[in-house]
């Protein structure tokens, strides 16, 4: 199947010291999410950590800038607060890459993008932020005393000034923690295996329901924002439909051997952009560090301190609240992801596509 997108060129190949700490700002969105769905899930953190740092590499050549590859948020919030098996996992992401193949290799992406409000689509983002710091909150109370250091950290970078970093070296002071328990780690290659050897591949209604919620989320934020960012931020051109083709195909081939279900995510990009990345070799940085901690994380992932973890899902979910508040429809998208917190993130979807299309149909009679 053919990627028509921009050829790789000198600057794709690049490395600038912008690059490097370039490569931290797409790590803030991936790190702090497998660590928690490693510790908390049969999910192995160092074959998470290979596959993100292989298709860094991969579309950091194909496309040609700095684009980046980051957790399916929802699902993983879902999975993280116990709503979704790992075999659910398994049927999700494998559902979605094949839809966002389908959708991208018959180009009607954009035109489903334009029908789906984006108000709806923030809601489904709030809902997951919401799930995010429901669980963090009940893994914090679990040892109050090392959570309020962790706070306390993370709220002296925000003082700071590096509010994005925050949940990244609250992730350091955890695993500090961690190492100072098991001592320094070892090297080891990680052993490979499917997603179906842990817990089997589950076709439920709650597996359908998670894939609908992402792929709402997918649409508006991997997709169509992904798009303008790469062509706004670094002179890059990748469609919405071509983005879901690589989108596809990543899930489709990683995910039932093991990993996480991954999109493109508009927060990595403008992430790598604001710590500094100018090029491709960012991705080709980050997908190396991916690789080298993925030999060393095991026995400090076993060890690393719930408490803490919870502080990072909080500051993870107050900066995907923050973004899903940015919003025309503020009723819509609070309803949409009080609804989702409370009850089902997919439920919530489906209402608010309802009620949007009941909104828009009052307003063109008035």
């Amino acid at each position: 199947m053919e990627f028509p997108v921009r050829s790789l060129s000198e600057r794709a190949t690049t490395l600038s010291t912008g690059d490097v700490t370039g490569a931290v700002g797409d790590s803030v969105t991936v790190l702090p999410v497998v660590v928690a769905v490693s510790a908390l899930t049969e999910l192995r953190l160092p074959v998470l950590l290979l596959w993100f740092g292989t298709f860094q590499v991969v579309w950091g050549l194909r496309y040609g800038a700095p684009i980046s590859v980051e957790p399916m948020k929802a699902l993983a919030a879902l999975v993280v607060a116990g709503s979704l098996s790992v075999g659910e996992l398994a049927v999700a992401g494998t559902l979605a890459g094949a839809v966002l193949l389908a959708c991208g290799a018959t180009g009607v992406l954009g035109a489903l993008a334009e029908r789906i409000d984006a108000g709806v689509i923030r809601g489904v983002q709030l809902a997951v932020a919401l799930l995010l710091a429901q669980t963090g909150l009940e893994l914090g109370a679990g040892a109050p005393k090392t959570a309020l250091a962790a706070g306390a950290v993370g709220g002296a970078v925000v003082a700071l000034g590096y509010r994005r970093a925050s949940a990244l070296v609250v992730l350091a002071f955890g695993t500090l923690i961690a190492v100072g328990e098991v001592g320094a780690p070892t090297v080891a290659l990680p052993a490979f295996g499917g997603i179906r050897r842990v817990s089997g591949f589950a076709l439920t209604p709650d597996a359908l329901s998670a894939t609908g919620a992402q792929l709402a989320m997918t649409v508006g934020n991997a997709a169509v924002a992904t798009s303008l960012l790469l062509s706004d931020l670094f002179d890059a051109e990748a469609s919405p439909d071509e983005l879901a083709t690589s989108m596809g195909a990543m899930n489709l081939l990683a995910v039932p051997l093991g990993a996480f279900p991954m999109c493109h995510g508009s927060g990595g990009v403008a992430g790598k952009h604001a710590f500094g990345a100018e090029t491709a070799g960012a991705n080709l940085i980050l997908g190396g560090l991916y690789a080298t901690a993925a030999l060393a994380a095991a026995e400090v992932v076993a060890a690393f301190p719930m408490a803490a973890l919870g502080v990072v899902l909080v500051l993870v979910a107050v900066e995907l609240g923050r973004a899903s508040l940015d919003t025309d429809a503020l009723g819509l998208t609070v309803g949409v992801g009080v609804l989702g917190a409370a009850t089902n993130v997919g439920v919530a979807f489906a209402v608010g596509v309802a009620a949007s299309v009941v909104m828009k149909q009052v307003q063109n009679k008035f």
